[in-house]
């Protein structure tokens, strides 16, 4: 496992954050998104707060995650979708571990219940993190979305918190 300093993402951040997210659509296997949005469009799409980097030795960004929520409807205000993607020369490395565990701590630490990701089908290894950390597969989207010509299919896992919105 890498040693890691998580931390605040920052704007300053962008430049490596952006190029992770390119790594991350050019597998083909991490989003339907097909270009990295600029430093506006990404930081009014996503929640303020629960905004994490992963730095290695010298300052290096080797991942990131964040929050996006999924509808403006008041009742929904305690659930969020997931991003979260690790550099290429990281990966398997346990930083998608540390990061998405810190993600899950802050997240509740903000009143979010519900984490959710749709992760493509044929990503097991992001599959396996989120269940490892107590996400589980509530459902199958089948072909919700074409990314290059090929219609994809989407899981949706969802971690419900065991200390927010507890009855």
């Amino acid at each position: 496992m890498m040693h890691l300093q998580i931390e605040p993402l920052l704007s300053t951040h962008w430049p490596a954050v952006r190029a992770i997210y390119e790594q991350g659509i050019a597998t083909g296997q991490a989003t339907f998104t097909t270009e990295a949005p600029s430093w506006e469009e990404w930081d009014r799409s996503h929640l303020a707060h629960s905004r994490l980097v992963a730095v290695a030795d010298a300052g290096l960004v080797v991942g990131w995650a964040a929050l996006t929520p999924v509808s403006s409807r008041c009742v929904y205000a305690g659930v969020a979708e997931v991003s979260i993607y690790i550099a290429a020369e990281a990966r398997g490395r346990g930083v998608g571990r540390q990061l998405l565990a810190a993600l899950a701590a802050e997240s509740e630490a903000h009143g979010l219940w519900t984490l959710q990701a749709g992760i493509f089908a044929e990503n097991q290894a992001s599959v396996r993190l989120h269940e490892a950390l107590g996400f589980r597969v509530v459902g199958r989207r089948e072909r919700i979305g074409c990314l290059a010509g090929i219609w994809r299919d989407t899981l949706l896992l969802e971690r419900r918190s065991q200390r927010v919105g507890v009855a």
